[in-house]
C-alpha cells in the first residue's frame, strides 16, 4: 500500500476516534459549567459516557411509520459527522485531503441536516412532525451560510482543496479581507444554531415539543443521535478553528495539537455561556434572524468575488 495512502487512513482514523472519545467530555464540560451558571451543583463531567453506554445496553424498541428508515437515519447521522471529522485538520493538516474538497464537505454537514428530517418523518410522531417542519425552515435559511463561507475562502485561496480553505491562508496570505471579516461575524453570531444549542435549539425543544424528531427515539438508536449531536459540537469547532483561527497549527507536536484543543475547550465554554444566559427563540425569530444573515453573507460573497 502507497504510505501516502496509508498516512491517509491512518490520520482519519486518529481523527475519529479522538471525536468519538472526547465528544462527551465535552458535553460534560457544557453540562457542568451551564449547572455553575444557573447556581446548580450539575452532574459529574464523565455523567455523558455513562448516560451514553446506559442507553446503548437498553433494549432496542422500535416504534414509528418506518422502523429501517429509522435505523438508516440514525447511524447515517453519525457516519455524515464522522465522515466529516475524517476531512478536517484537528492539530494537523487535513488529513484525508486527497479523498474530497470542499463541496464534498458542504454536501456532508448538510446530510447531518437532512438526518435529522428523515429521523422525523420516520418515527410519524405529531411532535416529531412539528420538530422536523422547525429544522426544515431553519435549514433553508441557515445552511448556505456554512457553504457561503466556504466558498469565499476557496474565492480567495483559489483552490477547493481542503488543506488549503481550511488552513486560514486566505488570512495569513493575503491580509485580512473585507469578505472574511463579515463571515467571521455572521459565523459567530450563527454558531449556535450549527449546533443546534440554546437559544437555537428549536427544532428539539425540550420543554415545547419534548425533543421533536426524536420524541420516539429511545436505547442504542437515542444513543447514536446523541453522540452524532456531541460530536457535531466537536466537527464544528475544528471547521471554525481551521477557517479563522488557525494560528499555531504549524507548531511541532505535541504543542500545536495541544494548542487546537485549547481552542476548541475555548469555543466550547463560549457556547455553554451563550446557551446558559439565553432564551430560546422562536422559530419566526431564527428564520428572520437567520434570513438577515444570509443577506449578509451574500454581499460578502460579492465582495470575495471581487477580490475584496
Amino acid at each position: 500500500m502507497d504510505n501516502n495512502l496509508l498516512s491517509m487512513i491512518l490520520g482519519g482514523v486518529a481523527n475519529v476516534v479522538v471525536i468519538l472519545l472526547l465528544a462527551p467530555f465535552f458535553q460534560g464540560v457544557l453540562r457542568k459549567v451551564t449547572a455553575r451558571i444557573q447556581s446548580r451543583q450539575g452532574p459529574p463531567i464523565p455523567q455523558p459516557y455513562y448516560d451514553t453506554f446506559k442507553l446503548l445496553g437498553k433494549e432496542d424498541i422500535e416504534s414509528g411509520v418506518s422502523p429501517r428508515m429509522q435505523r438508516f437515519a440514525t447511524y447515517l447521522s453519525l457516519a455524515a459527522i464522522l465522515a466529516v471529522g475524517c476531512l478536517v485538520p484537528m492539530g494537523f493538516h487535513s488529513p484525508m485531503n486527497g479523498a474530497g474538497d470542499a463541496v464534498l464537505l458542504i454536501y456532508l454537514l448538510t446530510l447531518s441536516g437532512i438526518c435529522v428530517l428523515l429521523a422525523g418523518l420516520a418515527a410519524g410522531s405529531t411532535y416529531s412532525l412539528v420538530g422536523i417542519s422547525r429544522e426544515m425552515m431553519t435549514m433553508l435559511t441557515l445552511e448556505p451560510l456554512f457553504a457561503i463561507t466556504i466558498v469565499i475562502g476557496a474565492l480567495h485561496t483559489q483552490s477547493f482543496r481542503l488543506d488549503t480553505v481550511l488552513s486560514g491562508a486566505v488570512y495569513q496570505t493575503a491580509g485580512v479581507p473585507v469578505s472574511g471579516l463579515i463571515m467571521l461575524c455572521v459565523m459567530l453570531l450563527s454558531f449556535q444554531a450549527f449546533v443546534a444549542r440554546l437559544p437555537f435549539d428549536i427544532s428539539e425543544a425540550e420543554t415545547e415539543i419534548m425533543e421533536g424528531p426524536l420524541i420516539e427515539y429511545s436505547g442504542p438508536k437515542l444513543a447514536i443521535f446523541k453522540y452524532a449531536q456531541m460530536a457535531k459540537l466537536v466537527v464544528f469547532s475544528a471547521l471554525f478553528i481551521g477557517l479563522f483561527v488557525p494560528w499555531g497549527s504549524e507548531l511541532p507536536f505535541p504543542f500545536g495539537w495541544l494548542l487546537f484543543w485549547v481552542k476548541v475547550f475555548v469555543i466550547v465554554i463560549l457556547v455553554t455561556v451563550v446557551a446558559a444566559t439565553h432564551a430560546r427563540y422562536r422559530i419566526d425569530q431564527a428564520i428572520r434572524f437567520f434570513a438577515a444573515l444570509l443577506g449578509v453573507g451574500f454581499v460578502a460573497l460579492i465582495l470575495a468575488s471581487n477580490g475584496l
